[in-house]
């Protein structure tokens, strides 16, 4: 094993030589970085264990297109001096898990892509951070990132609009969470149907009609609703103005839920002087509707939502809102953003057996700094938190972490190395403990 570590080690620094020869084809660009550093990974029995990793991160661009690689071994010292490697990194069946070899070596690439988010085709495959489809009432910030460092997932984000073949009537987004097992999987597609009217405001009118499904709601944790759960709507958008300085939008979406279950939204959002960001939106919901039901950590709470699914909706029908404000400075390279919505009604007094997060206050906070600002720094941290009020008073709640989804991941930039650390910690609604993982990493880009 020792000799197997030297080996892999060697081998990236000769292919990070060998690929840096070719730096000067036109329209070829290459990185590449070695990481050594520490992770805190989840075991099979949902216990830490520390180990040791040692990466190589090639990184290939030719104009548009651009693929990255992430070959990382865990390894162990051991007080004997044996060295022993983490074979989850590279063999499929380890423990019995059921991964297939896809499962495993599809997120040995970190990332294809092709374009950028909002050019007329773009394409990025791997790791997903934050998608949201038409409003977002179905998906919105939608991310397939929540147990790294431990497992990486492969996922897809697509984007086709018709402007780039001159016919700019219709457009297409596709997703898929993992394409190793096409479990969370979605659409929209839109039209304009009067850009060629000329008409002020109305020809940049925007009619969608979005569909996601997830066909397999039990892959991370136990559920007695194994069926498909399938989310559709329809929605429309309408710039009432552009430019950096005042952009404003007026948007709704409906949608409907396989409890029988539907809700409707309307809202506004936009800037003011390119600085303050600013939304509000008015929710009618059915009993049992979750709005934005595939959410930034749905593949946390999946079990729970689909449990949810299988009840026979309760209650009355009610009113709910969101208000989210922020700012973003420097070209968006500082931003933040707070964001919450909740009922317009008394939340549960006894919490039910199966939860709505709908029926509770939720807040989500975002930060984040770009690379070149502040010296070598940059940092970017999220928090969530669900069912406000559950567990007390509305301002003492909002700070326990029960319920809670905790990111943050600091970097230090000095010459070629990058100090890297990485922090996840959600509460597991399923065993009521956190889950809790790491990554120290100290690595050099070429």
């Amino acid at each position: 094993m020792r000799k197997l570590l030297t080996l892999f080690a060697a081998m990236c620094m000769l292919g990070t030589v060998a690929f840096a020869e070719g730096e000067g084809d036109a329209g070829f660009g290459f990185q590449a970085g070695i990481s050594l550093g520490t992770d805190v990974l989840i075991d099979s029995l949902g216990n830490p264990e520390t180990w040791n990793s040692l990466g190589f991160q090639p990184d290939l661009s030719i104009g548009n297109f651009g693929i990255g690689f992430d070959l990382t071994v865990h390894f162990k010292l051991m007080t004997n001096t044996a060295l022993e490697v983490f074979p989850g990194d590279w063999v499929p069946d380890y423990e019995d898990s059921g991964r297939t070899i896809f499962d495993l070596y599809l997120p040995k690439v970190m990332y294809v892509r092709y374009g950028m988010r909002g050019d007329p085709l773009y394409a990025k495959l791997g790791s997903i951070n934050d998608l949201t489809l038409g409003n977002g009432f179905i998906v919105g910030g939608y991310a397939n990132t929540r147990f790294l460092p431990g497992k990486r997932i492969f996922g897809l984000d697509f984007g086709l609009d018709g402007a780039l073949f001159n016919f700019p009537f219709v457009g297409v987004e596709l997703l898929t969470g993992n394409l190793a097992r096409f479990d969370v999987v979605g659409g929209r597609i839109f039209v304009r149907p009067l850009i060629s009217t000329g008409l002020p405001i109305l020809e940049n009118l925007q009619v969608g009609t979005t569909l996601a499904t997830d066909l397999d709601p039990g892959l991370y944790a136990p559920t007695t609703n194994t069926d498909p759960i399938s989310v559709y709507g329809a929605d429309i958008f309408l710039p009432l103005l552009s430019g950096k300085a005042f952009p404003l939008a007026a948007f709704t979406e409906v949608a409907f839920e396989p409890n029988k279950s539907s809700g409707f939204m309307i809202g506004a959002g936009g800037r003011l002087v390119s600085v303050i960001t600013y939304g509000a939106q008015l929710r009618f919901l059915g009993a049992g509707f979750t709005p934005v039901y595939f959410d930034a950590n749905y593949d946390l709470f999946r079990s729970q939502k689909a449990d949810l699914m299988a009840e026979t909706p309760s209650g009355d029908a009610f009113v709910g809102w969101l208000a989210k404000a922020g700012a973003s400075l420097f070209d968006d390279k500082i931003f933040f953003s707070i964001s919450v919505d909740g009922p317009f009604k008394a939340i549960p007094a006894t919490p039910p057996l199966v939860l709505n997060s709908a029926e509770y206050p939720h807040l989500r906070g975002e930060i984040g700094m770009a690379e070149g600002l502040l010296a070598g720094f940059f940092v970017n941290g999220s928090y969530d938190k669900y069912f406000i009020g559950k567990g007390g008073t509305f301002f003492a709640d909002l700070v326990d972490p029960v319920d809670a989804v905790i990111t943050a991941s600091f970097n230090y930039k000095t010459g070629a190395a990058i100090f890297t650390l990485m922090y996840n910690l959600s509460y597991n609604p399923n065993t009521l403990e956190f889950d809790v993982t790491s990554s120290l990493q100290s690595s050099i880009k070429f």
